[in-house]
């Protein structure tokens, strides 16, 4: 038992990994690919590839992605690197031409309509690259790029991301066309978007900052009328120098207006901050797991 539990962590990552790698596969070969909207990075490339000389887009991305794994285990390193990077650009450079063998997938795609196969390619991309990053993994290709950027440079990810696929997909509009390389950046944008959401998950919180004259007014009202913890720090006016409590409270966005109109009711003159968090754990909300 206690073996398997050791393995556990390994086994949830690489699961995580497959089933993105799958994801990411169905996106290309269902929707991209007949639509030949260029996805970015070694996938895109090795589409442009396909195009010209028929070889195997699978084959191409693992090829495509030698030179980058070892200038990744060079800058980047690690053990942990090495297995899910090479786990993931081998699932995935099967998976992209084995989904054809299968009797029942379509092999010219869902549908003609370009906006349909921009968009949900879009979502099944952000949705595998997501559940392969909760698998502490890399996708390989301009993956690896956009981290030794950010390492090598202190280049943000989104902007190293959009630099390597950005310049894959404008290259790819002198070969499928300009209207077509305009719709794979929205593909690009939408899929970051998902990539987030995976990531993150939906439910996406609200903290509340509260600088208030009737600290307990508030919180007791937050606490009764909203059944909201409410937490008491010590602030202090830089204008001032007067000590003023500020309460700190997370809640749902469905309840940021009912606390805009406690706060309001006790007290007009308070100063409200109101910012986002991408999870809450705990009492009130998820309960908090070992993960």
């Amino acid at each position: 038992m206690k073996s398997i539990k050791r393995l556990w962590p390994s086994t949830r990552d690489f699961t995580l990994i497959f089933l993105g790698m799958f994801f990411q596969a169905v996106g290309l070969r269902l929707f991209l690919v007949p639509a030949q909207l260029a996805s970015g990075g070694v996938s895109g490339i090795s589409q442009l590839i396909n195009h010209f000389t028929g070889w195997p887009i699978g084959l191409m991305i693992f090829i495509g992605n030698l030179p980058l794994f070892v200038v990744g285990w060079r800058y980047l390193g690690g053990r942990r690197f090495a297995l899910r990077t090479v786990f993931a650009v081998v699932v995935y450079s099967l998976l992209v031409d084995a989904v054809l063998w299968l009797p029942f997938f379509p092999q010219h795609g869902l549908t003609d309509d370009i906006v349909l196969n921009a968009l949900y390619g879009a979502v099944l991309s952000g949705i595998g690259t997501g559940l392969v990053y909760r698998g502490q993994g890399t996708s390989g290709g301009s993956d690896i790029l956009a981290r030794i950027l950010n390492r090598w440079r202190g280049i943000p990810m989104a902007q190293s991301y959009l630099m390597t696929d950005a310049l894959v997909i404008l290259s790819a509009g002198f070969v499928f066309g300009w209207p077509k390389a305009l719709y794979a950046l929205i593909t690009l944008y939408v899929s970051g978007l998902v990539v987030d959401t995976a990531i993150e998950g939906a439910g996406t919180v609200r903290t509340a900052l509260i600088v208030t004259s009737e600290p307990a007014a508030v919180s007791q009202n937050i606490m009764a009328e909203m059944d909201r913890g409410v937490t008491i720090l010590s602030g202090t006016g830089a204008y001032t120098g007067l000590e003023r409590p500020v309460l700190y409270c997370v809640l749902t966005r469905a309840e940021i207006q009912q606390l805009k109109s406690i706060v309001h009711e006790a007290d007009p003159k308070a100063f409200m901050v109101i910012g986002a968090a991408y999870e809450a754990l705990g009492e009130g909300f998820q309960p908090l797991r070992k993960q």
